[in-house]
């Protein structure tokens, strides 16, 4: 039996499979050209932002660092350019395997790897490190040759950071150094992140940390476009780099060189300073380091030499070493009590020899006493109970905010980070410095040795030379700097930091010039007179010697029983000419005993070398490092052969050779 078809019902069917397919493609074709819209017109910018971001890429121009130079124009701090060797970690299977294989191309030492293993630990596995720098051109095309073995390892052309002179003046200059992670992290916070996209390095310490701004430049960016593998196929467009601007520092170099000399292997600190500008002309710290060390990242063996020495040659002796002033302290309490009606210059006191305080008896230098003394002549002979005397009648808070003033026991403001704030003792500082109630409490007793630059007193050499400046400058300070002159590299304009300097009025010129007759004393007819004798000026100093540790009343000092490094320190306070005064200066040898025999004979040929244009003989030279000087000797070697620079100046390559308080009472001149 034939079925017969509803050929209606089966065309419906069709019709509504039809309209079903047709809806369905409708929507599809609706969907996408609603996508296709939603491409091009909405998000027409970002896509094609993200398209041209694929096709180009920005890379960083990183910029030459700003030089420094001395105040005649010396360069200081320079840079060049090198090939190093990189490995990115996160690009590296195998790392010690990669690093092996190199060695066999590049000539790759311990410290290399020792020094990546360390940089490795500051920084993240994406991050390019340096195994090798300074490649010659030999390594440089043996490894292009063979470069398709080490994916992940690349040569990169970087500038690096010169010292020329090494060692020399290396606190004040300070040194650069790869930046490390809580940098990182600060430079990221900062407004200034973007400028520091592809930088490496950044300044660690001295002018080189404090004027990183001026030094650093501005970064420029290039525009490279790319092919699809990566590689760069043409330059688009770019923005140079602005080259860092270069500071010029107020100090001369040869008078740091000379001065550095003159200190031999001693330890020790001197600051010298034009006291009508506050500009620092040297600031030595000895013994010192070879910046170039660091450019690279130091490696371990230089770093536990400079770290462990007993010597302590990373310490800023002039910025952050402290020390009990001493005799060098009286000429301040007898200004202190001139401005305070304390004393008159003609008022006197009987000295037997000592100073009795309730049952205690604190000792002069000379036994018998000076007998009647005045002001010029506690001074200009020393006179420890002079100052007892005085310093127990002032009372320690009155002698903390009249010296105060001076600068002491407070920060100068000197351009360079790091500066201490010393100890100018004060009952309110004792209340706060200790916890017990019995230890907060200040003993009269105490305040007596204050009197000679003793007890708890302890400065730095700046602050002590920027006192000296005050007297030198009839009462005016000057707020001291390191940086005489920022200079513009585009404009060639520079600023003058000298114009940023206020004067501060601190004492009447009247008493100031008291004072100023007694030093000149000290020098013609008193503890300074040996190593000044037949100088072509005249010149005004006092000396000092600072106790390291104390002594039984009932003992005398004597150096060739005691350990080295408990000796006594040698200090020294001075300015010339005493009329108009160019320079003065506060130094300290440490452990090296009588001031006036030690420290003096120094200051005696930087006097002579600054204002006279004159340097020691090499066979006064070695006297004065043995300090065994008195007067120069002989005829002085002209100018022109004075404190010249070392070999080390003139070459391209840096050297990468390794290089590395106290209280209680005791009178001393």
């Amino acid at each position: 039996m034939t079925e017969l078809r509803n050929i209606q019902a089966d065309l419906s069917r069709f019709r509504l499979r039809v309209l079903i397919i047709a809806i369905v493609v409708v929507v599809a074709f609706g969907l996408v050209a609603a996508r296709l819209v939603y491409l091009q017109v909405f998000r027409h910018e970002d896509l094609a932002e993200q398209a041209e971001s694929n096709r180009t890429a920005i890379v960083p121009i990183v910029p030459n660092r700003g030089l420094i130079l001395d105040r005649n124009g010396v360069v200081l701090a320079t840079n060049y350019s090198a090939y190093t060797l990189e490995i990115t970690p996160s690009r590296v299977a195998d790392l010690e395997q990669t690093i092996d294989a190199l060695s066999k191309v590049v000539d790759i030492h311990p410290r290399d790897r020792r020094r990546f293993k360390k940089l490795q630990e500051e920084s993240k596995s994406f991050e390019s490190l340096p195994i090798r720098t300074r490649l010659t051109d030999e390594e440089v095309a043996r490894f292009a040759a063979q470069r398709f073995h080490f994916p992940g390892v690349e040569i990169k052309a970087r500038l690096f950071r010169n010292y020329p002179f090494g060692e020399l003046a290396s606190h004040v200059i300070g040194y650069i150094g790869r930046i490390n992670q809580s940098e990182k992290e600060r430079i990221q916070e900062s407004e200034d992140a973007a400028n520091y996209r592809g930088t490496d390095y950044i300044g660690k310490l001295g002018v080189e940390q404090s004027y990183e701004t001026q030094l650093h430049g501005t970064t420029g960016v290039e525009e490279i476009e790319t092919s699809a593998g990566g590689r760069a196929v043409r330059r688009l467009a770019s923005t140079p780099a602005t080259p860092g601007n270069t500071v010029v520092l107020s100090i001369d170099i040869k008078l740091q060189k000379l001065v550095e000399d003159l200190f031999g292997e001693r330890r020790g600190a001197l600051v010298a300073l034009d006291p009508k500008t506050g500009e620092v002309l040297a600031f030595v710290s000895k013994p010192t380091f070879d910046p170039n060390l660091f450019v690279d990242g130091i490696d371990q063996e230089n770093w536990q030499e400079l770290n462990e020495s007993l010597d302590k040659p990373l310490l800023n002796r002039a910025l952050r070493g402290t020390y009990p002033p001493g005799s060098t302290y009286k000429p301040f309490m007898a200004l202190a009590a001139l401005e305070t009606g304390k004393r008159t210059p003609q008022q006197t006191i009987q000295d037997p020899g000592y100073f009795m305080f309730g049952n205690h008896r604190f000792r002069d230098d000379k036994e018998g006493g000076h007998g009647t003394v005045d002001m010029y002549k506690s001074i200009v002979q020393s006179c420890d109970t002079y100052y007892y005397v005085l310093a127990n009648d002032m009372g320690v808070d009155l002698m903390h905010d009249e010296l105060q003033k001076f600068g002491f026991g407070a920060f100068t403001g000197i351009d360079i980070q790091g500066e201490v704030r010393g100890l100018l003792p004060s009952t309110e500082w004792k209340r706060k410095a200790y916890k017990r109630p019995e230890q907060q409490k200040w003993y009269a007793g105490e305040t007596i040795s204050l009197g000679i630059g003793q007890g708890y007193n302890n400065f730095t050499m700046l602050q002590l030379a920027l006192a000296t400046g005050v007297i030198a400058n009839d009462g005016i300070k000057m707020k001291p700097h390191l940086v005489k002159e920022v200079v513009d590299v585009v404009t060639r304009t520079s600023r003058e930091t000298l114009r940023e300097i206020k004067a501060e009025a601190i004492a009447d010129p009247k008493n100031i010039a008291v004072i100023r007759n007694a030093l000149v004393g000290v020098n013609t007819e008193g503890t300074g007179a040996t190593a000044f004798r037949g100088a072509g000026y005249v010149a005004a100093g006092k000396t000092g010697t600072a106790q390291v540790v104390a002594i039984k009343q009932n003992e005398k000092y004597n150096a060739a029983r005691m350990a080295e490094r408990l000796r006594d320190h040698a200090l020294y306070m001075a300015f010339a000419p005493a009329d108009k005064p160019k320079i003065a200066l506060a130094m300290v040898v440490e452990n090296a005993g009588f001031g006036g025999a030690m420290a003096a004979p120094i200051a005696r040929r930087v006097f002579d070398y600054w204002l006279l244009g004159q340097s020691p003989t090499p066979e006064d030279m070695a006297a004065v490092q043995k300090g065994q000087a008195g007067p120069p000797p002989g005829a002085p070697r002209p100018p022109a052969s004075a404190a010249s620079a070392p070999a080390s100046a003139s070459t391209a390559t840096p050297p990468m050779a390794a290089a590395a308080s106290a209280v209680k009472t005791q009178p001393t001149p």
